[in-house]
């Protein structure tokens, strides 16, 4: 891409992760983006108040940090390309579910406009990725947010899986040798109490999974 440099894409994975963090975490701070990111903490201060400088983000007391309209419109841009990427590489080049975030991650940066709308087009208008995470529309609006967490279904109940909350290869791949996948249908047939664990069934067999995992996969009833 015509004058895309390595720090034009640092700044693009700043702005995704704000944008992440903002909408789709518990908020915005140094700490949480040093976490997201893998990087020191230090190195996350510098950068917001250059954002800041430059007019993408809005810096504020304690490390917190807002996009502002110019840097939402990076962040969302960014977004779009990583989770249609994704869904390319699934639904077109048939990877794995637990392979494709890291891939995207690097073809998010280089995806043009003109790749972007064939994209939207040849896979149909997808709302989400693979994972369940809506994709940002483009005129900058919040998606709808649907579903809750499968730990908060009542025992006896059905529910159908709508996504997962982390891209953890190692949580997806097991997630998929299960079954829990976007679209699959699950009963809770026990919840353990005390934080124990919660006993699912799904395609036919049953499985016990811990009480974290079960906060982290998204279902609606």
């Amino acid at each position: 891409m015509p004058g895309h440099t390595h720090f034009a894409e640092s700044n693009e994975e700043y702005l995704e992760a704000v944008y992440r963090l903002e909408r789709e975490g518990p908020g915005v701070t140094t700490s949480g983006l040093a976490s997201e990111l893998g990087v020191a903490p230090a190195s996350v201060s510098g950068m917001l108040k250059k954002l800041a400088t430059d007019g993408y983000i809005e810096h504020r007391a304690r490390g917190e940090a807002k996009l502002t309209t110019k840097g939402l419109e990076v962040a969302v841009r960014v977004m779009r390309r990583h989770r249609l990427a994704e869904r390319l590489l699934t639904d077109i080049l048939g990877m794995p579910w637990d392979e494709v975030h890291a891939e995207a991650c690097m073809l998010e940066h280089a995806i043009s406009d003109k790749v972007e709308a064939r994209l939207v087009e040849v896979l149909g208008n997808p709302a989400t990725c693979p994972h369940g995470h809506p994709i940002p529309p483009k005129d900058l609006s919040d998606p709808i947010r649907i579903g809750v967490p499968l730990a908060q279904i009542e025992s006896g109940a059905k529910a159908t899986v709508h996504g997962v909350t982390e891209e953890v290869p190692e949580i997806l791949r097991y997630l998929g040798e299960i079954g829990l996948r976007p679209g699959a249908s699950v009963r809770v047939t026990e919840k353990a109490p005390l934080g124990g664990p919660v006993t699912i069934a799904v395609n036919g067999a049953t499985y016990a999974i811990s009480l974290e995992l079960a906060r982290m996969v998204i279902v609606t009833e």
